[in-house]
Formats: structure tokens, C-alpha cells, sequence
């Protein structure tokens, strides 16, 4: 902060922050730091496992582990910026890292909103056309700038600004129908006809196989597009600061712990690989054997 005449030049920004210092919300805090320990370990752990077995080297494990990939640089962007403001009593933050952080969370939320429109496809041709497969997929400013909320995110700093942002919601509103709308219209197109292909088998354990493949992406889907749509392209008149810090923590700390858990654990490929990885550590090789 420094003093001009008779006027003040604010050059940092205060984050509110999620919690208070209550003991519920104490609770609630060391849950999300649980949260991101598991989304760290579980991402990281489905990284290794794709890069060191070669069974898992085909085009849909490819996009597991560029997800995998995001959701940790996503959840790094995020919460250990929040943690260490809660810990350390106070949220300040510079308008270049607060810039930063818009630059980055808005560059990864994009490219995962596209990344999960191609993983949507990629089953679409799994399932309609699997002897096609390999060939189709191959790799080829005001007085007192407090935001209120975890992290620096648009629809918030929005708010601080003492002029109309009409224009700017407008801008937002264009981009979020190429980075949201567009991507959840080729995975709601993918899917349906998936619907259509998985209703006209004949085996009724191929049926349950292939929704059993594609329920763990389409909950990562809706949880993901859901809370980028309610928080970006909502009107801002009918945002609450409440609403948007737990509506944004969908999509910044919850998808990112879910997406490991979920296609590990209902994949035989991958629990395969974690066996195998674990009979090949001294620690493990007895209790596996």
C-alpha cells in the first residue's frame, strides 16, 4: 500500500476465505486438506501406473492420465494458497497473483472441459465401433479490495469493480458457451448414442459392462460442468458469495479427489497394474505373493 497526495494505491487484494475460525469449520477444514491428499495421491498414483505398464498404453488411459494430470495442477492452483491464508490468519494477495491464478484455474478448467468431450467420444467408439477402434483414436479499483471468496475466481473479482461489467459478463458468457456448452454438447451426443448402442446388445453382461465403464465418467461429467455452469453463466445479479464457495469447490477440490477413485477402483486394468506395481516393491512382494 502506498500513500499519492491525498489518495491511497491499494496494490493487493484481501480473500475472505472459506472458513472462520470455528471448530465446525475447523472440521471442515482439515476434511478438505484430507480431500487433497487423497486428490494428490490418487492422481498421482494413476499417472504412475499408466506410464510404467504398457498394458495401460492405449488411447483412453492416454486421456486418464492428461486428466489425472490437470486435476492435480488444478487442486495445486487452489488449495494450498487457501490452506496457507486460513493457517496464517490473513488472505492478501497481489494483483499479479491474483492475475496468475485466474490465468492458470481458467486455462485448466478449459482444457478439462475439452479433454472430458474427448473421452466421451473415445468411449462412444469403443463401445459402437470396437474393431475400428484403434485406428479411429490413435494419437494423431475501490476503497477496500476484499473478495469474498477461497481463491481468485471472475464471477467474485467481478464484484469489486466500481464500474458496469456488463461488458465483461458478456465476454464470459461467449467464452463459457465455447468451453462449457460446446464440450458438454458432443458428450451429451456421445453418450446418447452410446445409450443407443449398449440397448441393442444382445448380452446382457456386455450391456451392464459398458454402463458400468461409462456411469464413472458421466458422474465426473455432471459434477464437473454443473458447478462451471451455475457459477460462470449465472447472471451476476443472482450471485451469492455462499453459494459460489461451495458450488466452486465441486469443481476445484471435489472432481479432482473423485476422478482417481473412481476409474481405479472400477477398473480392472488399473487394479491390475497396482498389483503388479506393489508385487514388484520389496515392502510388498510377500504379503502379494
Amino acid at each position: 500500500m502506498a500513500w499519492t497526495g491525498n489518495q491511497t494505491l491499494i496494490s493487493h487484494f484481501v480473500l475472505l476465505g472459506l472458513f472462520s475460525r470455528t471448530p465446525l469449520h475447523l472440521f471442515l477444514f482439515s476434511i478438505i486438506m484430507v480431500m487433497f491428499l487423497v486428490a494428490l495421491s490418487g492422481n498421482g498414483l494413476m499417472i504412475l501406473l499408466i506410464l510404467v505398464d504398457s498394458r495401460l498404453h492405449s488411447p483412453m488411459y492416454f486421456f486418464l492420465s492428461w486428466l489425472s494430470l490437470m486435476d492435480l495442477m488444478l487442486i495445486s492452483t487452489i488449495v494450498p494458497r487457501m490452506a496457507a491464508d486460513f493457517l496464517m490468519g490473513r488472505g492478501s494477495i497481489s494483483f499479479t497473483g491474483c492475475g496468475l491464478q485466474i490465468l492458470f484455474f481458467l486455462t485448466l478448467l478449459g482444457d478439462e472441459c475439452f479433454l472430458l468431450a474427448f473421452m466421451a467420444y473415445d468411449r462412444y467408439v469403443a463401445i459402437s465401433n470396437p474393431l475400428r477402434y484403434s485406428v479411429v483414436m490413435s494419437r494423431r479499483v475501490c476503497w477496500l479490495m476484499e473478495i469474498d471468496h477461497f481463491f481468485c475466481e471472475v464471477p467474485a473479482v467481478l464484484k469489486l469493480a466500481c464500474a458496469d461489467t456488463s461488458l465483461y459478463e458478456t465476454m464470459i458468457y461467449v467464452c463459457c458457451v465455447l468451453m462449457l456448452l460446446l464440450p458438454f454438447s458432443v458428450i451429451s451426443a456421445s453418450y446418447l448414442r452410446i445409450l443407443v448402442a449398449v440397448l441393442r446388445m444382445r448380452s446382457a453382461e456386455g450391456r451392464q459392462k459398458a454402463f458400468a465403464t461409462c456411469s464413472s465418467h458421466m458422474m465426473v461429467v455432471s459434477l464437473f460442468y454443473g458447478a462451471a455452469m451455475i457459477t460462470y453463466m449465472r447472471p451476476q445479479a443472482y450471485h451469492s458469495s455462499k453459494q459460489d464457495k461451495v458450488v466452486s469447490a465441486f469443481y476445484t477440490m471435489i472432481t479432482p479427489m473423485l476422478n482417481p477413485l473412481i476409474y481405479s477402483l472400477r477398473n480392472k486394468e488399473v487394479t491390475g497394474a497396482l498389483r503388479k506395481l506393489l508385487g514388484k516393491c520389496p515392502c510388498g512382494g510377500g504379503a502379494l505373493g
